[in-house]
Protein backbone atom coordinates (compact mmCIF):
# COMPACT_ATOMS: atom_id res chain seq x y z
CA UNK A 1 0.00 0.00 0.00
CA UNK A 2 1.26 3.49 -0.83
CA UNK A 3 1.98 5.77 2.11
CA UNK A 4 -0.94 8.14 1.54
CA UNK A 5 -3.47 5.29 1.42
CA UNK A 6 -1.95 3.85 4.59
CA UNK A 7 -2.26 7.16 6.46
CA UNK A 8 -5.80 7.74 5.18
CA UNK A 9 -6.78 4.34 6.55
CA UNK A 10 -5.20 5.03 9.93
CA UNK A 11 -6.22 8.65 10.65
CA UNK A 12 -9.44 10.63 10.81
CA UNK A 13 -7.81 13.52 8.95
CA UNK A 14 -4.48 14.51 7.46
CA UNK A 15 -2.96 17.96 7.24
CA UNK A 16 -1.38 19.09 3.99
CA UNK A 17 0.95 22.07 3.51
CA UNK A 18 0.43 25.71 2.62
CA UNK A 19 1.45 27.95 -0.27
CA UNK A 20 4.47 27.34 -2.46
CA UNK A 21 4.60 30.59 -4.41
CA UNK A 22 3.89 32.88 -1.45
CA UNK A 23 6.59 31.29 0.66
CA UNK A 24 9.15 31.39 -2.16
CA UNK A 25 8.42 35.06 -2.89
CA UNK A 26 9.18 35.72 0.75
CA UNK A 27 12.52 33.98 0.19
CA UNK A 28 13.45 36.21 -2.74
CA UNK A 29 11.77 34.73 -5.80
CA UNK A 30 11.14 37.48 -8.34
CA UNK A 31 7.89 37.96 -10.26
CA UNK A 32 8.13 36.19 -13.60
CA UNK A 33 10.90 33.88 -12.42
CA UNK A 34 10.25 30.13 -12.71
CA UNK A 35 10.18 28.61 -9.19
CA UNK A 36 11.11 25.23 -10.64
CA UNK A 37 14.58 26.54 -11.59
CA UNK A 38 15.25 27.04 -7.89
CA UNK A 39 15.25 23.26 -7.43
CA UNK A 40 18.69 23.33 -9.04
CA UNK A 41 19.79 26.92 -8.45
CA UNK A 42 18.59 27.36 -4.84
CA UNK A 43 18.14 23.86 -3.39
CA UNK A 44 18.71 24.98 0.21
CA UNK A 45 15.73 27.35 -0.03
CA UNK A 46 13.52 24.60 -1.47
CA UNK A 47 14.51 22.22 1.33
CA UNK A 48 13.74 24.98 3.84
CA UNK A 49 10.29 25.38 2.25
CA UNK A 50 9.62 21.67 2.71
CA UNK A 51 11.08 21.65 6.22
CA UNK A 52 8.76 24.49 7.27
CA UNK A 53 5.77 22.35 6.32
CA UNK A 54 7.08 19.36 8.27
CA UNK A 55 7.95 21.47 11.31
CA UNK A 56 4.48 23.04 11.20
CA UNK A 57 2.80 19.65 11.47
CA UNK A 58 1.97 18.78 7.88
CA UNK A 59 1.43 15.11 7.07
CA UNK A 60 1.77 15.92 3.35
CA UNK A 61 3.79 18.52 1.50
CA UNK A 62 3.82 19.35 -2.20
CA UNK A 63 6.97 19.60 -4.27
CA UNK A 64 8.12 22.77 -6.03
CA UNK A 65 6.99 21.56 -9.44
CA UNK A 66 3.61 23.22 -10.06
CA UNK A 67 4.74 24.62 -13.42
CA UNK A 68 6.86 21.61 -14.32
CA UNK A 69 5.23 20.49 -17.56
CA UNK A 70 7.01 21.14 -20.84
CA UNK A 71 4.27 23.62 -21.78
CA UNK A 72 4.92 25.80 -18.72
CA UNK A 73 8.69 25.45 -18.70
CA UNK A 74 8.75 26.49 -22.35
CA UNK A 75 7.89 30.01 -21.16
CA UNK A 76 11.35 30.05 -19.56
CA UNK A 77 13.15 28.20 -22.37
CA UNK A 78 13.46 25.18 -20.07
CA UNK A 79 11.18 22.71 -21.85
CA UNK A 80 14.10 20.31 -22.25
CA UNK A 81 14.68 20.21 -18.48
CA UNK A 82 11.41 18.57 -17.41
CA UNK A 83 13.02 15.39 -16.08
CA UNK A 84 15.88 17.20 -14.37
CA UNK A 85 13.83 19.85 -12.57
CA UNK A 86 11.01 17.57 -11.46
CA UNK A 87 13.29 14.76 -10.35
CA UNK A 88 15.29 17.17 -8.18
CA UNK A 89 12.10 18.72 -6.77
CA UNK A 90 11.01 15.31 -5.49
CA UNK A 91 14.49 14.19 -4.41
CA UNK A 92 14.87 17.26 -2.17
CA UNK A 93 11.47 16.47 -0.69
CA UNK A 94 12.38 12.85 -0.14
CA UNK A 95 15.46 13.93 1.79
CA UNK A 96 13.42 16.15 4.10
CA UNK A 97 10.60 13.63 4.61
CA UNK A 98 12.95 10.76 5.41
CA UNK A 99 14.46 12.77 8.27
CA UNK A 100 11.11 13.79 9.76
CA UNK A 101 10.94 11.04 12.37
CA UNK A 102 7.34 10.28 11.37
CA UNK A 103 5.55 9.34 8.14
CA UNK A 104 5.33 12.36 5.83
CA UNK A 105 3.98 12.10 2.29
CA UNK A 106 5.98 13.72 -0.53
CA UNK A 107 3.37 14.78 -3.09
CA UNK A 108 4.62 15.62 -6.56
CA UNK A 109 2.80 18.81 -7.55
CA UNK A 110 1.45 18.88 -11.11
CA UNK A 111 -0.28 22.08 -12.22
CA UNK A 112 -2.24 22.92 -15.37
CA UNK A 113 -0.48 23.10 -18.72
CA UNK A 114 -1.85 26.59 -19.36
CA UNK A 115 -3.10 25.45 -22.76
CA UNK A 116 -6.68 25.18 -24.06
CA UNK A 117 -7.82 21.80 -25.37
CA UNK A 118 -9.10 21.09 -28.86
CA UNK A 119 -11.32 22.15 -30.56
CA UNK A 120 -11.19 25.56 -28.83
CA UNK A 121 -7.41 25.53 -28.49
CA UNK A 122 -4.28 23.81 -29.81
CA UNK A 123 -3.74 21.11 -27.15
CA UNK A 124 -4.71 17.55 -28.07
CA UNK A 125 -5.55 14.86 -25.53
CA UNK A 126 -2.53 12.81 -26.61
CA UNK A 127 -0.17 15.77 -26.17
CA UNK A 128 -1.52 16.49 -22.70
CA UNK A 129 -1.16 12.86 -21.66
CA UNK A 130 2.43 12.85 -22.92
CA UNK A 131 3.31 16.00 -20.95
CA UNK A 132 1.72 14.79 -17.73
CA UNK A 133 3.36 11.39 -18.10
CA UNK A 134 6.78 12.98 -18.62
CA UNK A 135 6.46 15.16 -15.54
CA UNK A 136 4.86 12.48 -13.38
CA UNK A 137 7.51 9.89 -14.21
CA UNK A 138 10.28 12.31 -13.23
CA UNK A 139 8.60 13.13 -9.92
CA UNK A 140 8.17 9.45 -9.07
CA UNK A 141 11.77 8.77 -10.10
CA UNK A 142 12.89 11.48 -7.69
CA UNK A 143 11.07 9.85 -4.79
CA UNK A 144 7.52 11.26 -4.66
CA UNK A 145 5.04 9.03 -2.84
CA UNK A 146 2.08 10.29 -4.83
CA UNK A 147 1.34 12.74 -7.66
CA UNK A 148 -0.80 15.75 -6.80
CA UNK A 149 -2.73 17.38 -9.64
CA UNK A 150 -3.92 20.85 -8.58
CA UNK A 151 -5.63 24.07 -9.68
CA UNK A 152 -7.27 22.40 -12.68
CA UNK A 153 -10.23 24.05 -14.41
CA UNK A 154 -11.01 21.82 -17.41
CA UNK A 155 -12.34 18.25 -17.12
CA UNK A 156 -10.36 17.32 -20.24
CA UNK A 157 -7.13 18.19 -18.45
CA UNK A 158 -8.11 16.24 -15.33
CA UNK A 159 -8.91 13.16 -17.42
CA UNK A 160 -5.67 13.43 -19.41
CA UNK A 161 -3.66 13.52 -16.19
CA UNK A 162 -5.53 10.51 -14.83
CA UNK A 163 -4.63 8.55 -17.97
CA UNK A 164 -1.00 9.65 -17.82
CA UNK A 165 -0.65 8.64 -14.18
CA UNK A 166 -2.17 5.25 -14.94
CA UNK A 167 0.43 4.75 -17.68
CA UNK A 168 3.22 5.09 -15.11
CA UNK A 169 1.36 3.26 -12.34
CA UNK A 170 1.50 6.26 -9.99
CA UNK A 171 -1.02 6.89 -7.17
CA UNK A 172 -2.48 10.35 -7.38
CA UNK A 173 -4.72 13.06 -5.91
CA UNK A 174 -6.49 15.67 -7.99
CA UNK A 175 -8.03 19.03 -7.10
CA UNK A 176 -9.72 21.72 -9.15
CA UNK A 177 -10.11 25.46 -8.55
CA UNK A 178 -13.69 26.67 -8.14
CA UNK A 179 -13.28 30.39 -8.66
CA UNK A 180 -16.18 31.40 -10.91
CA UNK A 181 -19.48 31.69 -9.00
CA UNK A 182 -18.90 28.29 -7.38
CA UNK A 183 -17.67 26.65 -10.58
CA UNK A 184 -14.31 26.15 -12.23
CA UNK A 185 -13.37 28.57 -14.98
CA UNK A 186 -14.51 25.94 -17.51
CA UNK A 187 -17.88 25.49 -15.82
CA UNK A 188 -17.43 22.38 -13.67
CA UNK A 189 -19.65 22.19 -10.59
CA UNK A 190 -18.84 20.38 -7.35
CA UNK A 191 -21.37 17.68 -8.23
CA UNK A 192 -19.99 17.15 -11.71
CA UNK A 193 -16.48 16.83 -10.31
CA UNK A 194 -17.58 14.04 -7.98
CA UNK A 195 -19.18 12.23 -10.92
CA UNK A 196 -16.07 12.67 -13.05
CA UNK A 197 -13.56 11.59 -10.41
CA UNK A 198 -15.53 8.50 -9.45
CA UNK A 199 -16.17 7.57 -13.07
CA UNK A 200 -12.50 7.46 -14.05
CA UNK A 201 -10.85 4.12 -14.79
CA UNK A 202 -7.92 5.41 -12.73
CA UNK A 203 -9.59 6.95 -9.71
CA UNK A 204 -7.64 9.39 -7.54
CA UNK A 205 -6.91 8.53 -3.91
CA UNK A 206 -8.45 11.87 -3.02
CA UNK A 207 -10.19 14.68 -4.89
CA UNK A 208 -11.28 18.17 -4.00
CA UNK A 209 -10.71 21.89 -4.29
CA UNK A 210 -7.77 24.24 -3.90
CA UNK A 211 -7.15 27.95 -4.36
CA UNK A 212 -10.30 29.67 -5.67
CA UNK A 213 -11.57 32.92 -4.19
CA UNK A 214 -11.49 32.53 -0.43
CA UNK A 215 -12.10 30.16 2.46
CA UNK A 216 -15.86 30.85 2.58
CA UNK A 217 -16.38 29.92 -1.07
CA UNK A 218 -14.21 26.83 -0.72
CA UNK A 219 -16.26 25.62 2.24
CA UNK A 220 -19.40 25.89 0.17
CA UNK A 221 -17.75 23.78 -2.55
CA UNK A 222 -16.69 21.14 -0.01
CA UNK A 223 -20.28 20.88 1.20
CA UNK A 224 -21.30 20.38 -2.43
CA UNK A 225 -18.87 17.48 -2.70
CA UNK A 226 -20.17 15.94 0.52
CA UNK A 227 -23.79 16.24 -0.60
CA UNK A 228 -22.96 14.03 -3.59
CA UNK A 229 -21.91 11.20 -1.21
CA UNK A 230 -18.41 10.61 -2.66
CA UNK A 231 -16.61 7.33 -2.04
CA UNK A 232 -13.23 9.06 -2.34
CA UNK A 233 -11.71 11.22 0.44
CA UNK A 234 -12.22 14.98 0.01
CA UNK A 235 -9.30 17.43 -0.14
CA UNK A 236 -9.60 21.10 0.89
CA UNK A 237 -6.76 23.59 0.37
CA UNK A 238 -8.16 27.09 0.73
CA UNK A 239 -6.43 30.44 0.42
CA UNK A 240 -5.45 32.34 3.57
CA UNK A 241 -8.08 35.01 3.15
CA UNK A 242 -8.49 37.46 0.27
CA UNK A 243 -5.56 38.93 -1.67
CA UNK A 244 -4.84 42.64 -1.26
CA UNK A 245 -2.27 44.73 -3.12
CA UNK A 246 -0.13 46.50 -0.51
CA UNK A 247 3.06 48.46 -1.28
CA UNK A 248 3.59 46.68 -4.58
CA UNK A 249 3.06 43.16 -3.26
CA UNK A 250 0.14 40.76 -2.86
CA UNK A 251 -0.82 40.05 0.75
CA UNK A 252 -3.53 37.74 2.09
CA UNK A 253 -5.61 38.94 5.02
CA UNK A 254 -6.25 35.58 6.68
CA UNK A 255 -4.76 35.38 10.17
CA UNK A 256 -3.51 32.14 11.78
CA UNK A 257 -6.53 32.23 14.10
CA UNK A 258 -8.89 32.53 11.13
CA UNK A 259 -7.19 29.64 9.30
CA UNK A 260 -7.50 27.51 12.43
CA UNK A 261 -11.25 28.10 12.38
CA UNK A 262 -11.35 27.36 8.64
CA UNK A 263 -9.57 24.05 9.20
CA UNK A 264 -12.11 22.89 11.77
CA UNK A 265 -15.08 24.05 9.70
CA UNK A 266 -13.85 22.34 6.55
CA UNK A 267 -13.16 19.11 8.48
CA UNK A 268 -16.68 19.25 9.89
CA UNK A 269 -17.97 19.78 6.34
CA UNK A 270 -16.47 16.48 5.17
CA UNK A 271 -12.84 17.08 4.16
CA UNK A 272 -10.28 14.48 5.21
CA UNK A 273 -7.14 16.13 3.79
CA UNK A 274 -6.90 19.75 4.91
CA UNK A 275 -4.32 22.35 3.96
CA UNK A 276 -3.89 25.87 2.69
CA UNK A 277 -3.13 27.45 -0.66
CA UNK A 278 -2.18 31.02 -1.60
CA UNK A 279 -0.96 33.09 1.33
CA UNK A 280 -0.76 30.17 3.77
CA UNK A 281 2.44 30.45 5.81
CA UNK A 282 3.98 28.19 8.49
CA UNK A 283 2.27 30.16 11.26
CA UNK A 284 -1.08 29.43 9.63
CA UNK A 285 -0.29 25.72 9.48
CA UNK A 286 0.69 25.62 13.15
CA UNK A 287 -2.63 27.20 14.11
CA UNK A 288 -4.54 24.82 11.83
CA UNK A 289 -2.87 21.76 13.33
CA UNK A 290 -3.56 22.95 16.87
CA UNK A 291 -7.20 23.69 16.11
CA UNK A 292 -7.77 20.31 14.43
CA UNK A 293 -6.19 18.43 17.32
CA UNK A 294 -7.95 20.35 20.08
CA UNK A 295 -11.45 20.86 18.62
CA UNK A 296 -13.88 17.92 18.70
CA UNK A 297 -15.74 16.93 15.56
CA UNK A 298 -18.95 18.90 15.15
CA UNK A 299 -21.79 19.53 12.75
CA UNK A 300 -21.19 21.02 9.30
CA UNK A 301 -21.43 24.82 9.46
CA UNK A 302 -24.38 26.67 7.98
CA UNK A 303 -24.01 29.53 5.49
CA UNK A 304 -24.60 31.99 8.33
CA UNK A 305 -21.90 30.39 10.48
CA UNK A 306 -19.41 30.40 7.59
CA UNK A 307 -19.94 34.05 6.73
CA UNK A 308 -19.93 35.20 10.36
CA UNK A 309 -16.54 33.58 10.96
CA UNK A 310 -14.74 33.64 7.59
CA UNK A 311 -16.48 36.47 5.73
CA UNK A 312 -19.03 36.69 2.96
CA UNK A 313 -19.27 34.64 -0.21
CA UNK A 314 -18.01 36.16 -3.45
CA UNK A 315 -21.24 35.33 -5.30
CA UNK A 316 -24.81 34.33 -4.57
CA UNK A 317 -24.41 31.11 -6.55
CA UNK A 318 -22.77 28.08 -4.95
CA UNK A 319 -22.23 26.48 -8.35
CA UNK A 320 -24.81 23.75 -7.92
CA UNK A 321 -27.58 25.31 -10.00
CA UNK A 322 -28.17 25.47 -13.74
CA UNK A 323 -27.28 29.12 -14.28
CA UNK A 324 -24.27 29.72 -16.55
CA UNK A 325 -21.05 30.81 -14.88
CA UNK A 326 -19.24 33.99 -15.93
CA UNK A 327 -15.86 33.60 -17.58
CA UNK A 328 -12.69 34.40 -15.62
CA UNK A 329 -9.13 34.85 -16.80
CA UNK A 330 -6.81 31.91 -16.15
CA UNK A 331 -4.12 32.56 -13.52
CA UNK A 332 -0.59 31.24 -13.73
CA UNK A 333 0.17 29.71 -10.35
CA UNK A 334 -0.56 29.79 -6.65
Amino acid sequence: MDLLSKLLAEKDWLMADGATGTNLFNRGLEAGEAPELWNVDQPAKIKALYQDAVDSGSDIFLTNSFGGTAARLKLHNAQDRVRELNKVAAALGREVADKAGRPVVVAGSVGPTGEIFEPLGPLSHAEAVEMFEEQGAALMEGGADVLWLETISAPEEYKAAAEAFANINAPWVGTMSFDTAGRTMMGMTSTSMVEMAQGLDNRPLGFGANCGVGASDLLRTIRGFKAANPEIPIVAKGNAGIPKFVHGHIHYDGTPELMGKYAVMVRNSGAKIIGGCCGTMPEHLVAMRKALEETPMGAAPTDEEITSVLGGFSSKSDGTGDEPAPVRIRRRRK
